[in-house]
């Protein structure tokens, strides 16, 4: 692990490197500015996720759509959001965040994640059909001191970057703006209904710099409200306005079910949020959990073919549409299968339950009685550990949902206990459900897995990308050590320090 005078000069580093990007991709040569910041972002992600430095260098190419869309946001996102963002984004979870986690990984023998979801408080002022947190409790919470403590132990671990989900997390928005202030080196991305959002928010946001919007949103009025109520649609169309006004950057959520899959990813839909100034949008296939659960809610395998082209399809470098599009489900290939059980995210409930996901409800530990290392050191984390993955095809990649027959084993090995708050379901009954879904699924998943990748397994261009976990961190605590070496030993580190590590980014001072 790296000492904290080099992260600091690291860091100190990257900001003057990202200060001349975004001040060149503001200016009459934005091309000539963009490409040394790929260039940059390819050298840093080398030891780590290549195939991600190989995936930019494709999509941005000279007048690329993707060109275009960041060299328009860099002039209308608000500065000080875009420098932060980028900066604890980019550098201190992408960058540092990976080598970090992947080294806290081999020394504490567990996964040690580089993205926690957690909720504040389970409160909501919406039931929607289909969110996991429908039926929670809307009494529980997070305390201040709680979410400081996870914050403060996760960053010590190597994770910046934390999703916050609920219950409605804007709720707790004083809390939310104290935590992003004393902890200015993190990324908060808030998974919100966006009724809440009004210009204080937005005021907030510029100051500090480092909270982040994906608002749900299930279709147009009519669909969108016949979940979430009536009015809703308005409302988020109005902080869409306002945020877009504020240079607020945001996106989308969205849970596609059989009655919304088309819809959803409808050009008339995408050019509609598109022009609302949303950035990205995340699809999440309708898991069936919960009280009220309805398989038949489930999209049909028509329906997952559909998604598995059409999302890549808007998403292309040439064509689609000009935002960034990701299904959770149908994306595997890109994430290495299955990233629950702290391998790149867990979640974290209002009541303290620390899940393998936030469709997997069964722990072993809460946040409110043990350490953050001691909740990622559980039985049921250990064994999400010892039998990932679950098999070679990365369009199967859930334990409940393609492969029903796996988290029974998990769970049962682990003796954990379901973290669901009204009703607890045994997991056997809950992939019981899921069962004629996979059976189904998997055919027509191997037919289009072996078309994509003849022989059934993903070749990676890289040796890295999918290395041992204790293998990598050995070889990143290598590079780490190369690269204390070349930063001055003292209490402050000086500009000659700091264009060593310049150098080694590949960045020059002007």
């Amino acid at each position: 692990m790296q000492s904290k005078i080099a992260h600091a000069a690291e860091r100190k580093a990257f900001s003057i490197a990202l200060d001349q990007a975004i001040k060149g991709v503001r200016s009459d040569h934005p091309e000539e500015a963009l490409e040394k910041f790929l260039d940059m972002g390819g050298k840093l992600l080398a030891d780590t996720a290549p195939d991600m430095a190989n995936s930019l260098r494709r999509a941005f190419y000279p007048g690329s759509k993707w060109e275009n869309m960041v060299i328009g946001l860099a002039k209308r996102i608000d500065p000080h959001i875009l420098h932060t963002a980028v900066l604890n984004g980019a550098y201190e979870s992408a960058f540092r965040g990976l080598r970090e986690t992947t080294q806290s990984a081999e020394k504490y023998q567990c996964n040690v994640p580089w993205i926690i979801i957690f909720d504040p408080t389970s409160a909501c002022n919406m039931h929607c059909v289909g969110c996991w947190a429908a039926d929670y409790s809307k009494s529980l919470n997070l305390t201040y001191d709680e979410m400081d403590s996870l914050v403060t132990q996760a960053a010590e671990l190597g994770c910046h970057w934390f999703m916050l989900t609920g219950g409605e997390p804007m709720v707790r928005w004083r809390d939310i703006v104290k935590l992003a202030e004393k902890h200015d080196d993190c990324l908060f991305s808030l998974y919100t209904n966006g009724t809440l959002i009004n210009q204080q928010v937005c005021d907030d946001c510029k100051r500090t710099g480092n909270i982040l919007f994906s608002v749900s949103l299930e279709g147009f009025e009519d669909a969108n409200d016949s979940r979430r109520g009536e009015g809703c649609f308005d409302k988020v169309m109005a902080a869409f306005d306002l945020m877009k006004a504020n240079g607020i950057p945001f996106g989308i959520s969205t849970a596609y079910t059989r009655n919304n899959v088309e819809s959803v990813t409808s050009d008339e839909y995408l050019d509609m949020v598109i022009e609302k100034g949303a950035l990205w949008a995340w699809y999440f296939h309708y898991m069936p959990v919960g009280e009220g659960a309805n398989a038949d809610l489930m999209p049909t395998i028509e329906q997952r073919e559909y998604m598995i082209k059409r999302i890549r399809e808007i998403r292309d470098y040439e064509g689609g549409k000009p935002i960034m599009t990701m299904d959770f489900q149908n994306d595997g290939e890109f994430v290495g299968g299955c990233i629950a059980g702290g391998r790149v995210f867990c979640h974290i409930t209002a009541k303290g339950d620390v899940e393998p996901c936030v469709f997997i409800h069964y722990s072993n530990a809460n946040i409110k009685e043990k350490s953050l290392i001691e909740c990622l050191q559980q039985p049921i984390f250990q064994a999400y550990r010892a039998h990932w993955p679950w098999n070679d095809n990365m369009l199967r990649p859930c334990p409940m949902l393609e492969n029903p027959e796996i988290l029974p084993q998990i769970v049962h090995e682990a003796d954990a206990k379901s973290t669901e708050y009204v009703t607890p379901e045994d997991v056997d009954h809950l992939c019981a459900r899921t069962t004629p879904y996979a059976k189904t699924w998997q055919p027509v998943a191997d037919r289009i897995w072996n078309e994509e990748h003849p022989g059934g397994k993903k070749i990676y261009e890289d040796d890295i990308s999918m290395m041992d976990v204790d293998k990598k961190a050995k070889m990143l605590a290598k590079k780490d050590a190369e690269l204390e070496g070349q930063i001055e030993d003292g209490t402050e580190f000086d500009d000659a320090a700091i264009e060593e590590v310049r150098k080694a980014a590949g960045v020059s001072a002007k």
